[in-house]
């Protein structure tokens, strides 16, 4: 009888994991199974177990704007660690798409989070934490290209008998010159085609569509009304399909000629 009470809580525990992990779960109690297959399964339980208590704490520990709150309160670190942990990855593309350097975009990604800390006493609870972010990220990447194109004008007119020399050195600094268009994947010359955009254009290309941004959450953070959000993507996708006709065709004939010049001569004489 004793035996009996105590093979039922360990039958249900049993049961339990194995509606939790997975069917493979039950492999951990079975004695038939090998040595090795334990292993892997335990292995995998393992992982599902560390992914639903990292969805089991998201829900334990609150929102982000109740995060923020206490950061802005009581200057709460823990919590501070975990919007930069979640927020991080998301801030760091937004960067580096709208600088075009991803080296920069890293140090860019901090100067948000420290800015972020210091003007925790100017959040508003009444706000999302997310736009409020993505404001800061988009002021801090603002003043880098002004930033950027103060310090071209200025090498211009130190340097004006080799200006052409010199807009040949910054184009050389980013990725894709165009000797070597037929060389890069469609991915890259898009985001070279970006970085030749405006501002104001480029800005709603990166939220809506590498970000994956509604149009209502873009007017939210550009505080601006949602038709011209839609307005200015209408006219971002025109100035960028101007911008990249000629280097597409540029790098379709550079692989025609690259192709034909493969030929061998038997053929030509064909």
């Amino acid at each position: 009888m004793w035996l009996r009470h105590q093979t039922v809580p360990a039958n249900r525990a049993k049961r339990f994991f194995r509606r939790l992990l997975g069917a493979g779960a039950y492999n951990l109690w079975s004695q038939s199974t090998p040595e090795p297959e334990r292993t892997v399964e335990r292995g995998r339980c393992y992982r599902r177990m560390n992914k639903i208590l990292l969805n089991l704490s998201r829900l334990c520990t609150g929102s982000d704007e109740e995060a923020m709150c206490r950061v802005k309160m009581r200057a709460d670190h823990q919590e501070f660690a975990r919007l930069v942990r979640r927020w991080e990855g998301p801030i760091r593309r937004l960067c580096a798409r709208m600088i075009g350097d991803a080296h920069r975009g890293e140090d860019l990604k901090q100067d948000v989070f420290l800015r972020v800390f210091e003007k925790r006493k100017d959040y508003q609870p009444g706000g999302r934490f997310s736009t409020w972010l993505w404001r800061i990220a988009l002021n801090l990447c603002y003043d880098e290209l002004r930033r950027r194109g103060r310090c071209r004008e200025f090498l211009r007119d130190d340097n004006e008998p080799e200006a052409e020399g010199d807009l040949e050195g910054c184009a050389a600094e980013t990725p894709a010159p165009d000797a070597r268009a037929a060389e890069f994947e469609e991915g890259e010359l898009v985001r070279q085609a970006l970085l030749q955009l405006p501002e104001i254009y480029r800005t709603v290309l990166v939220l809506r569509h590498y970000e994956d941004m509604k149009l209502a959450k873009i007017a939210e953070i550009l505080e601006i009304p949602e038709g011209t959000v839609n307005s200015r993507m209408a006219e971002a996708l025109i100035r960028l399909s101007r911008v990249l006709e000629p280097k597409v065709n540029r790098k379709r004939a550079q692989v025609a000629e690259r192709n034909s010049m493969t030929i061998p001569k038997e053929i030509v004489a064909l």
